[in-house]
């Protein structure tokens, strides 16, 4: 197990979790959490024993978004020291969304600003039915930068500009209706619920194919059409010869069950 000051990494059956713990401050994302979170990411990456990693927090709350207090220290600073910290926050992004594991989102509390956008990163977004998410930094006279790059490409400029451009607090359940998370679950059941979504992709889905497909995904989205074709189709023809596909066509033509 690892242990920062404001999160921790433990590994269970090829599962990362990975906690935010700043429970007395709802998880807000100040640069050392925002730095500790980077290097789990990094660290559950690397790791051989890892395949699926999971994103949760301790305490009421999922994250509440930036630190207000300290974006207020920052007031004073440079355009170049401020873009050096948006820069913090938009590696950890980059980091979570371009991960080569697959990364799960269980949240139990109020996501909301970046703190929405930290769950939205995430590959698969499970939640809780009383848990809030919402984009309010228009509100306070901020803009949600970063984080829309990363909405667009998940919903659409419609739904985006709804989102991002009233500030608006919604429901799990319309989070799920927009495309910004996947799954609603009862409090009670959403860590087994992950759990069980979890070991599915363990034991039924190949390590190499998660990546490239992932990989696919987030690379096609920024290629027109034609080049976005004939990128597929070079994946398509790597993936031919990975040892995963080699072992699954083989596994499947002989009726031998795979192990992942």
């Amino acid at each position: 197990m690892t242990v920062l000051e404001f999160a921790t990494l433990s590994i269970e059956n090829r599962v990362a979790y990975i906690s935010l713990n700043r429970p007395e401050k709802r998880n807000a994302l100040n640069p050392t959490l925002v730095g500790n979170l980077k290097s789990l990411f990094k660290e559950a990456e690397a790791s051989d024993d890892v395949k699926i990693i999971v994103l949760k927090a301790n305490g009421d709350a999922f994250c509440a978004g930036a630190d207000l207090a300290y974006l207020q220290t920052l007031q004073t600073n440079s355009y170049e020291e401020n873009l050096a910290d948006s820069n913090h926050l938009k590696e950890l992004f980059e980091i979570i969304y371009t991960n080569k594991k697959t990364v799960i989102a269980q949240v139990e509390g109020h996501a909301i600003a970046g703190g929405g956008g930290l769950a939205s990163v995430c590959d698969f977004v499970f939640s809780v039915s009383e848990a809030k998410f919402g984009f309010t930094e228009v509100k306070i006279g901020f803009v949600p930068a970063i984080i829309s790059v990363f909405i667009l490409r998940k919903i659409g400029e419609a739904k985006t500009k709804e989102l991002l451009m009233t500030g608006e607090l919604i429901t799990a359940n319309k989070a799920k209706a927009l495309g910004l998370i996947n799954f609603v679950v009862d409090r009670e059941e959403i860590e087994d619920e992950v759990e069980t979504f979890a070991k599915q992709l363990i034991a039924n889905c190949s390590t190499d194919s998660l990546e490239l497909t992932k990989k696919l995904l987030a690379d096609v989205a920024s290629m027109d059409f034609k080049l976005g074709l004939n990128y597929a189709s070079e994946i398509n023809a790597k993936a031919r010869s990975t040892k995963d596909c080699v072992k699954g066509i083989a596994s499947f033509l002989n009726k031998e069950a795979i192990s992942w």
